[in-house]
């Protein structure tokens, strides 16, 4: 039987994800922190009105009751001068009856009173001018607000290059200025959440947990659809340290803001769940001139949506599969009680049915699956489910009742006649003869053998019945896709089957010849894993090549790349996070990929600068026959439209 484990080490999700790191552990952010903040429809101009009528919103619409709690005033609130004892103050004009009468409102309502500064000399959206680099004072002063949570921001910060506004490239690590508010919150007598916000400038995954309970992983979130496949594509390498305690912020929620369609707001919503992103919402609820709209505030309020992301197992949903020309992928990841969550992003705007195989989230069957926005239930999910989803949409499923990829019961997936049992639907990942079967039977007998028959093949193989009589093991062929039938001829009744993959051979880059620019490059010890050394500088005239000998047939390929072309300046407009590999065989059509990041440490002071750590992508390639195949892997089209760099190559798996 093959693991569910092995399923998920051929996709991104599973290759050299961290364990948890050392975190900070103050008894609060157990589930990612929920709430409202006045930054993405208010900017830098809030004022006393707004966040008194939205939080009052917050209770009224019911929001409040689901979770969303904390609400946060954020850049300016506060005046360019301190008090003459050296403390913060708030802007009077703006916050006549001030701070702690602010805080004492909200906690009348039963919410939470949050918070914004800066680690710098201002704050950002200055004016304001004056208020940096007082932790200590500033931290007593928010505990004597009674405050309960913080978000420290990144601006006019590095004084080696004058503190300019924002620097992508500054000269030392934020980390130290982070860590000396986490010790001056620590050293109060009230647990409040820190919520880092250096715009993932240092890969803070590595050291914020320790720090905080949430840091940003990139740049703000912009005004634009396309700001959704950016963020998830910086999300990709940084699921696994999510948990209770330390949560990837992903940005606060364009949801509300008339911005985004409603299938973009579901998929917006959906994704910053179940990848356990702080809930923040950035829309105006109620104020003297605006109220949200009934059907955002309807996603907002989607209670199954919340419960995912506020589910006690505190584990991400990854990055599952990517079909880029095909214009839909698949996250997916685990929920308390045995469950699972996955969703289909349809990224082309139109309405059109797409088909998730169970095998790319590592089930086969479930006993019950709910389409959440669909708002229908399945019973009885055998290999594959299908639905419509909206132009933009997602197909947003919990999977209950389930069984691990590769186990058919004969209850479920098969019919008997005789001595003969026919299994279908029977999942195949690539099209090869070395699978693996091993057939379960009702019960013993000392000898004999079964008969297995694939829809692969016109073949009959005879299987010897082991020495304890219960189960026989072959190997048979299947094709990819979920169309394969297999009929097991015994005289002794099978209860299931179980089927492994072939788990492939492993073509390193050392055997790929590079032409044009593209050139081989060794790695520090112990980095582009497995192997070591990657092929770089891949343009729209470069590849790298190799002849590769197999069987005939549709091969699925599990890819190792390297990407940590982070999009800081070009997150404003275009920047995707993503880069553009084509593999193409034996002269076909290649297929194309843009890949996500794959780095884990920073860019600017990590080991290779994040240009040694390795992911794996999985693509399913056509053209292949038997013997010798050319295997070119490229970036064919980067120059018309696409990133014109293809990522670092490392090796691939063809199974």
């Amino acid at each position: 039987m093959a693991p569910k484990s092995f399923y998920l080490s051929l996709l991104p999700v599973a290759l050299g994800y961290p364990h948890l790191q050392t975190r900070l552990d103050n008894g609060v952010a157990r589930t990612p922190q929920m709430g409202w903040n006045t930054y993405n429809h208010y900017s830098c101009s809030p004022n006393e009105t707004i966040v008194r009528s939205n939080a009052q919103a917050l209770v009224d619409l019911g929001l409040a009751s689901l979770g969303y709690r904390y609400v946060t005033t954020d850049c300016g609130w506060t005046v360019a001068d301190r008090l003459p004892d050296g403390s913060l103050t708030w802007n009077e004009t703006l916050f006549p009856q001030g701070f702690p009468a602010l805080g004492k409102y909200l906690h009348d309502l039963d919410l939470l009173f949050g918070v914004y500064q800066d680690s710098g000399i201002k704050l950002c959206g200055s004016p304001p001018d004056n208020v940096g680099n007082h932790e200590e004072q500033d931290a007593k002063t928010f505990a004597s607000w009674e405050v309960d949570s913080l978000k420290y921001d990144n601006c006019y910060s590095d004084a080696a290059t004058g503190y300019p506004n924002v620097n992508y490239e500054p000269s030392i690590s934020p980390q130290p200025r982070f860590a000396d508010m986490s010790r001056a919150l620590a050293a109060q007598n009230r647990s409040m959440i820190f919520q880092i916000c250096e715009w993932g400038i240092d890969f803070p995954a590595q050291w914020a947990p320790a720090l905080g309970h949430s840091w940003r992983i990139g740049n703000d979130i912009i005004p634009h659809w396309r700001a959704i496949f950016r963020t998830l594509n910086q999300a990709a390498p940084q699921t696994g340290f999510a948990g209770p305690g330390q949560w990837p912020d992903l940005d606060m929620l364009e949801v509300g803001n008339g911005i985004l369609s409603i299938p973009e707001e579901q998929t917006h919503f959906s994704l910053w769940a179940i990848l356990k992103s702080p809930l923040t919402i950035g829309a105006a609820l109620k104020d003297e001139k605006t109220s949200i709209n009934q059907d955002s505030l309807q996603v907002l309020k989607q209670k199954d949506v919340i419960s995912f992301n506020q589910d006690a197992l505190g584990v991400s949903a990854s990055l599952q599969r990517r079909w880029t020309e095909e214009g839909y992928e698949v996250w997916s990841g685990p929920l308390s009680g045995g469950r699972t969550v996955a969703a289909v992003i349809n990224w082309k705007n139109e309405s059109r049915d797409l088909t998730l195989d169970l095998p790319d989230i590592g089930l086969q069957y479930a006993g019950t699956v709910k389409n959440i926005w669909d708002g229908s239930t399945a019973q009885n999910v055998q290999t594959s489910y299908t639905a419509s989803v909206q132009g933009h949409g997602t197909m947003l499923l919990e999977f209950q009742d389930t069984t691990a990829s590769g186990q058919y019961s004969g209850h479920t997936f098969a019919t008997s006649t005789g001595s003969s049992t026919t299994f279908r639907r029977i999942y195949g990942i690539t099209t090869s003869p070395k699978y693996n079967i091993t057939v379960k039977l009702s019960k013993g007998h000392s000898s004999g053998d079964v008969k297995i028959q694939s829809t692969a093949s016109n073949k009959t193989i005879t299987a010897r019945v082991s020495t304890s009589g219960t189960e026989a093991s072959a190997q048979i062929p299947l094709a990819a896709g979920s169309s394969n039938s297999i009929t097991i001829v015994s005289p002794q009744s099978v209860d299931s089957i179980i089927i492994t993959p072939p788990t492939g051979t492993y073509y390193p880059n050392t055997v790929f010849e590079t032409s044009g620019g593209a050139n081989a490059v060794s790695c520090g010890a112990g980095y582009c894993q497995p192997v070591g050394s990657k092929i770089g500088n891949i343009d729209a005239n470069s590849a790298a090549r190799a002849v590769i000998p197999t069987t005939a047939g549709a091969k699925y390929l599990a890819i190792d790349y390297i990407n940590n072309d982070v999009a800081f300046d070009s997150s404003w407009g275009w920047g995707s996070n993503s880069r553009n590999l084509t593999v193409s065989i034996n002269g076909n059509t290649p297929v194309r990929v843009e890949v996500p990041l794959s780095g884990q440490h920073s860019e600017l002071f990590g080991p290779g600068k994040g240009w040694w750590d390795a992911a794996t992508i999985g693509v399913l390639t056509e053209g292949w026959k038997d013997g010798d195949n050319d295997v070119v892997i490229g970036n064919e089209g980067g120059g018309n439209g696409f990133t014109s760099w293809a990522p670092d190559f490392v090796g691939l798996r063809v199974l």
